[in-house]
């Protein structure tokens, strides 16, 4: 402390303005705690750095708010002009310029909180009502053949359902029971969509579905007809309304709730695959059930054979008789045997004698076959050596043995060979054959040499 006054009273300290708005801070922070502020949107601006400011105003006053990026990406709405908003905030001092601002944690739509209210109460009637018992919900059936879809013929999520169906299950029908999924009068529609699938009894599950969206927007799946109605379905209900984190009344009162459409398509059919894989699983157990019985019967069958009499003494009762019978037979067929032998001996002997001499005649015919080869050989000989000769003249009037020498034979587009310049036309092709090929020329002018 420095005493500077006349009386020597202690003068207070100074405070910077930095310290000042310090403090001013900390006691606003302190005052006001988190709390939700309503008001309009105004001066809206998104920083590159993903920070969201803007002014939040009533008809009286206004104040500055910013949301930082960490808090922002959580909104399921982008704010714009003139939106009636609720936030939830700290109130705090922006010390470089000394203004109070709003530090906004949440952000909503107006009258979210009075939706919401309603929402728990509409909740906690139904629950005390028995709606949401879990005893009371069906399970779905084990085989799919018909899906029915509740929603709008236009919502994305009709086509995520439809693309997801035909790639697990592409065996299971479908059924469109169109109604829109949000605005006045929707919830009625709905339920009456609803309430035509379970009278027509087309289908083996209902899908009741729609993309995601703000409360306000899903707000018709929070009506009581509907939640009733589908309590009332004679047709398992599965219910995929917006996204994972959305929960609506309809989820409660239906008998399975899906997080998204897609995952209610998941879930209301099994894929095609794991049918096959299941039959493929089960016909191994049947053939090998059915390897089991054959086993046991086969066993089953030797136990009886064994307790048969044994054939052994039959067996072997036939085979003395057989033996029998075999020397029987062999002493009936031997002495006509024996005569057959000596006829065809003393035949044999007749025919030897008949035979005529073949040897010289065999010579005479070795001694032809040499002389008449010899001359053969002889006369090939000379053919051979005129054909060479005959061939050597040839080649010496072959016309490639004049071409390889640098002559060319000259032909026309008709093939013909062509002799006299007067058989040359100018602007003509024609075809000059050399020894190693040929090529095709234009004659550009025909000149006569007179020799």
């Amino acid at each position: 402390m420095i005493s500077d006054s006349p009386t020597g009273r202690t003068a207070p300290d100074v405070l910077t303005v930095s310290a000042l708005n310090q403090a001013v801070s900390k006691i606003l922070e302190r005052s006001f705690p988190l709390s939700w502020v309503s008001g309009e949107i105004s001066n809206f601006t998104r920083a590159a750095s993903g920070h969201w400011y803007f002014t939040l105003k009533d008809d009286a006053a206004q104040v500055r708010a910013v949301m930082f990026k960490g808090r922002a990406q959580y909104a399921d709405f982008s704010p714009r002009e003139g939106d009636k908003v609720e936030v939830r905030a700290l109130v705090t001092l922006y010390a470089a310029r000394g203004d109070y601002q709003l530090s906004v944690e949440a952000i909503r739509r107006a009258g979210v909180g009075n939706l919401y209210e309603a929402f728990l109460q509409l909740k906690e009637k139904l629950n005390a009502e028995g709606l949401f018992d879990p005893a009371r919900k069906r399970p779905l059936p084990m085989f799919t053949r018909t899906i029915g879809i509740v929603t709008s013929p236009q919502a994305a999520a009709l086509r995520d359902i439809v693309t997801t169906l035909k790639r697990r299950a592409p065996h299971v029908n479908i059924i469109l029971y169109p109604t829109p999924v949000q605005g006045e009068g929707a919830a009625m529609k709905i339920a009456q969509a609803i309430a035509t699938a379970s009278a027509r009894a087309e289908c083996d599950v209902l899908l009741v579905c729609r993309g995601g969206g703000s409360i306000e927007d899903l707000w018709s799946f929070n009506h009581e007809l509907v939640a009733r109605t589908i309590v009332g379905s004679d047709i398992p209900v599965v219910v995929g309304v917006g996204h994972e984190t959305d929960f609506t009344i309809a989820d409660f009162a239906a008998d399975l709730r899906a997080p998204t459409p897609t995952a209610a398509a998941e879930m209301a059919a099994t894929p095609r695959a794991d049918w096959q894989a299941m039959l493929q699983t089960q016909s191994q157990d049947l053939r090998r059930a059915f390897k089991r019985q054959l086993s046991d019967r086969s066993q089953a069958l030797d136990w009886l054979s064994s307790r048969l009499v044994n054939p052994s003494a039959t067996i072997a009762h036939e085979r003395t008789k057989l033996q029998a019978l075999h020397a029987r037979l062999g002493h009936a067929t031997r002495i006509p045997l024996g005569h057959a032998q000596f006829a065809l001996a003393h035949l044999r002997n007749r025919w030897a004698a008949q035979l005529p001499d073949t040897a010289q005649h065999k010579l005479h015919l070795a001694h032809q076959t040499r002389r008449l080869s010899s001359q053969l050989a002889n006369q090939l000989m000379q053919k051979r050596q005129l054909l060479n000769g005959l061939n050597a003249q040839l080649e010496m009037l072959n016309p490639q043995r004049t071409l390889e020498r640098g002559y060319a034979i000259v032909i026309d587009d008709k093939g013909q060979v062509l002799r006299a310049p007067q058989e040359l036309q100018p602007r003509k092709n024609v075809t000059i054959r050399l020894a190693q090929g040929s090529a095709q020329i234009g004659i550009a002018s025909v000149q006569q040499t007179l020799e």
